[in-house]
Order: C-alpha cells, then sequence, then structure tokens
C-alpha cells in the first residue's frame, strides 16, 4: 500500500472516510478481497506470498493499513513480513496502544513501515523507522512511504483535494468520486520531489498517486466507509498493469 488518504470524523454522515492505493510488483500474486477462509471474521485482500495484508476490516469493525517506509539504505525486509501486522492486529482481542507497545518492542524484527491501525472511534499511527507513534486527530490525513501527512507532492495533492471534496460534499460522498482522486496519474515537478535514496529518475516515476511503470504500479485502489449508523461499505476496484479489470463491493453492519 502506497497511499492512504482518510477523513476522520468532522462529517456529519461518516465516521470514516478512506480511499487508498496499493502499489505492488505486478508479479507478486494477489487475492483480491474477500472474507478470509481461515479467518472469516477479517474482509481484505491478501498477499499469496506471505500470507498477510495491506488493509483490511474485521466484522467489528477493527481495521488496519500499512505502508512501506522508503529508504534503500534500510534492510529489505526483517525477520517477518509486514504484512502479518495487519493480519496479527485484526485477528487478536488487543487494545491498540498495547498492540502498538508490542510493536515498538519487536521494531527490528520488520523492514520499515508505518501502519494505521483501531476503529471508527479511534485511530493511531506508528512508524518503526522513525519509532514515533500517535494518536491520530480528527480531519483530513495521508499518508504515503515516509510518515503520516509528510508533505510529498502525492501526499499534499491527494489530502487537499480529499478535504475539498468532503467539504463541498457534507452530507453524502459519491465512491467513484473518490476513486477519482486517487486516479491521478500526473508526475510531480522535479524541485518538488523528496530525495529518499532512489534517485531522480525513479523519484519521478514513484510521484504520482496512481502509480504505471514497468513490472510495478497501483495493483488495487480501495474506499471503506463507516457511517455513524457503523454501516460499513468496502469496494476494491483491481487493475492490471494499470488497466481497470474489476470493483467488488461489501456491505455489512459493524458486530457490536
Amino acid at each position: 500500500m502506497c497511499i492512504v488518504n482518510f477523513h476522520f470524523h468532522n462529517h456529519s454522515k461518516y465516521k470514516l472516510i478512506l480511499v487508498a492505493n496499493r502499489d505492488e510488483f505486478y508479479e507478486r500474486p494477489t487475492k483480491p478481497a474477500h472474507y478470509w477462509e481461515d479467518e472469516p471474521n477479517i474482509l481484505a485482500g491478501r498477499d499469496l506470498r506471505q500470507m498477510g495484508t495491506w488493509l483490511g476490516i474485521t466484522k467489528e469493525g477493527k481495521f488496519a493499513a500499512i505502508t512501506n517506509f522508503r529508504d534503500p539504505s534500510l534492510p529489505v525486509t526483517g525477520r517477518y513480513s509486514r504484512g502479518e501486522i495487519i493480519r496479527n492486529f485484526l485477528t487478536n482481542d488487543i487494545q491498540p496502544d498495547l498492540f502498538i507497545n508490542g510493536l515498538i518492542k519487536e521494531r527490528q524484527s520488520y523492514g520499515g513501515y508505518n501502519v494505521i491501525l483501531g476503529d471508527s472511534n479511534g485511530l493511531y499511527h506508528y512508524n518503526n523507522v522513525l519509532d514515533e507513534s500517535k494518536d491520530i486527530k480528527p480531519g483530513t490525513h495521508s499518508l504515503s512511504n515516509h510518515s503520516l501527512d509528510t508533505p510529498w507532492p502525492k501526499v499534499a495533492k491527494a489530502k487537499t483535494r480529499l478535504n475539498e471534496y468532503v467539504q463541498t460534499n457534507p452530507l453524502e460522498v459519491n465512491i467513484n468520486d473518490l476513486f477519482n482522486l486517487v486516479s491521478d496519474r500526473s508526475m510531480a515537478h522535479d524541485d518538488e520531489l523528496p530525495h529518499t535514496g532512489v534517485g531522480l529518475e525513479m523519484e519521478r516515476l514513484l510521484s504520482p498517486i496512481f502509480i504505471k511503470i514497468p513490472n510495478y504500479g497501483t495493483r488495487s485502489s480501495s474506499v471503506l466507509l463507516i457511517d455513524k449508523n457503523n454501516h460499513v461499505t468496502f469496494v476494491e476496484r483491481t487493475f492490471h498493469e494499470g488497466e481497470f479489470q474489476f470493483d467488488k463491493r461489501f456491505e455489512f453492519a459493524i458486530n457490536r
């Protein structure tokens, strides 16, 4: 998952409005969003190589999403797959702050990452490279591959667009409009690019909100809505080498 944009509280209908893109190598085997056969409480896509996920929600409304931290000087991987962090949080009855305490103790066991976790009443962020954690305040936020709300061009653009959209649609949102917010394939100007150690050409190629380059790019986009009646709408849009394939839509009432 390479960009997660969300509006938390401060809306007349929704407690959480989220739209995200997952960027990955095209050859990495993946199963689209579904209720997992071995963990039927989880609704999420699945990485079939390590059997974790990048974004998921449970029938009780627990939610988590993860992005990699971009720094080629860091070890490529740790002892464990980052996707298992989402699985572990969603399958264990543990409060977010206690779960993050466990992540802090095991921060060297994973490659660099950011994780957002909690539910529609409270969300938390943790970054294991910077070793920083925080409660997420109401409002509009965006996360890519550095830290929460780091003003990379794609992050600033996506955050601004989502905030403007929510402000001009105070009563309802349209799922296709949200997907359009993360469909922008335009590159940032060179003078706006971050310097993460991957080189200028790669910084350019990775700067769009929606990425399409040889062998790598946006594999799926996800919209997650949780309204004030605890009704969940989850739609995943799948792409193949940048071309639309299909949508999968799920709706359910959170079990309390």
